[in-house]
């Protein structure tokens, strides 16, 4: 039997303009029916959020008052964490170990900015008049349109959504097409929790009837968005007639660097967490292996063999390590650049063929790319459980390796050196620099 999900909008549940089918990743079959939010959904999620803005069930709320609602909100989703882990599971193939998990410090962010709603001050402001004063107040911006992918939909609506109604703004949620289960009934929670009508309204569609709908909304103020730089470039397009807000949390390509002087196993363990956990399918993914030459064959020597116990099954049990993509296009395109990698000049050090069984599985792969710097798996975004490996002479070649790429989202550094690791943190280019750890909130 399949599920049925439904949009959320101004308070109420119903279909969408159409429907079209979610595969279970792990069995590659239909499990559930999605509703497709076209422009007319869309223009009535917007309007609903507007109207929502101003009416006094959400304009008149204290900020405390509003901080109740989010507290109830995370109570809410506790109770429903493993109902929602299962949905995940099943419409993204995240495993279940990893979906669990993760529900669990949504929670804990929602209660988070629930503590910041009545925390958000003006303040007092001297200026040179003797007969004048001045205040500064702080107002919501307006309607916010969160717009995040599948892999870690949750969490990434949460620290949109959640400051969001924290400052009083109102919010148009939309999911991604590839497995929006989990967000569409999530807005249960919202309706559960007591928000008023269009305060929250979570839609899924396509692109151009959808997502550019959306982002391009006279009636939105703000555009948060995670994502590719393709879309990113769209939305930014979109937004600026309106001169809407923009945030923009994009892709990576993230070096994860290891010094002679590292703990071995340590590093190890770290970088087998950093790609090949949620099967490689993570924006902050530690992609690109930079270890010093004097200890690469020991190092990669330890990886392949911890990378070779790990256990490939199916994401709705416990034991499983590793599970299958998110959608047969994802594992193509990896099929693709893997082959293309290998053509010029990388070598396979384990992996590198889908997995012979149902669903869309590929297996944890290492490609080492000594011979090959400018082969596709290292420059390329690829979603997916595939290292690069690459070594460094020396500090400044380690940071100038590591600087090779337009992305900047994270980076992960392993030495014993305090000192190194001060300086590495000021000259990678990236937004997080983990040291001696990797995926660490």
């Amino acid at each position: 039997m399949t599920a049925d999900f439904q949009l959320y909008i101004n308070g109420q549940f119903e279909s969408g303009a159409a429907t079209f089918e979610s595969i279970n990743p792990a069995t590659g079959e239909v499990w559930a029916h999605m509703p497709e939010a076209r422009t007319d959904e869309v223009n009535r999620a917007v309007q609903a959020a507007s109207r929502a803005l101003k009416t006094p069930e959400w304009a008149g709320l204290t900020a405390s008052q509003r901080g109740k609602l989010l507290y109830k909100l995370a109570d809410l989703i506790e109770k429903a964490a493993p109902q929602l882990a299962q949905i995940e599971t099943s419409d993204t193939g995240k495993i279940i170990r990893e979906t669990s998990s993760q529900i669990a410090y949504v929670a804990e962010y929602y209660r988070y900015y629930a503590g910041i709603a009545d925390k958000l001050e003006g303040s007092f402001l001297p200026i040179d008049k003797a007969d004048m004063q001045a205040w500064i107040v702080r107002e919501p911006v307006g309607v916010v349109a969160a717009i995040v992918p599948w892999n870690s939909q949750l969490f990434l609506s949460a620290v949109k959504v959640g400051p969001a109604l924290a400052a009083g703004c109102t919010v148009v949620l939309k999911a991604s097409e590839d497995g929006p289960g989990p967000l569409l009934a999530f807005a249960k929670l919202f309706h559960e929790a007591g928000f008023p009508a269009g305060v929250v309204n979570v839609i899924t569609g396509f692109g151009p009837e959808c997502g550019a709908v959306l982002s391009s909304h006279p009636d939105v103020a703000h555009v948060a968005f995670t994502g590719g730089p393709e879309t990113a470039r769209h939305i930014v397009r979109n937004s600026a007639e309106n001169l809407a807000k923009v945030s923009l949390e994009l892709g990576g390509k993230s070096p994860f660097i290891v010094f002679a002087d590292a703990d071995i196993q340590s590093a190890v363990n770290a970088q087998v967490a950093a790609i090949f956990a949620a099967t490689g399918q993570s924006c902050v993914a530690g992609s690109r292996l930079l270890v010093e030459e004097s200890i690469k064959d020991e190092f990669v020597r330890r990886l392949v063999e911890r990378v070779q116990t790990i256990k490939i099954g199916l994401p709705h049990e416990m034991a499983t390590e590793f599970g299958p993509l998110c959608t047969l296009r994802q594992r193509q395109k990896i099929e693709q650049v893997v082959a293309s990698s290998i053509q010029q000049g990388a070598k396979l050090l384990t992996g590198g063929k889908s997995l012979e069984r149902a669903g869309y599985y590929y297996p944890p792969t290492i490609l080492d790319c000594t011979d090959a710097p400018q082969a596709d798996c290292i420059t390329t975004e690829l979603f997916g459980p595939v290292l690069s490996v690459d070594s460094f002479k020396d500090e400044a070649e380690a940071v100038q390796k590591a600087n090779s790429t337009p992305y900047g989202l994270a980076a992960g550094v392993f030495t014993t050196n305090l000192s190194r690791a001060h300086r590495m943190t000021k000259v990678i280019g990236s937004g997080i620099v983990w040291l001696n750890t990797y995926r660490a909130v």
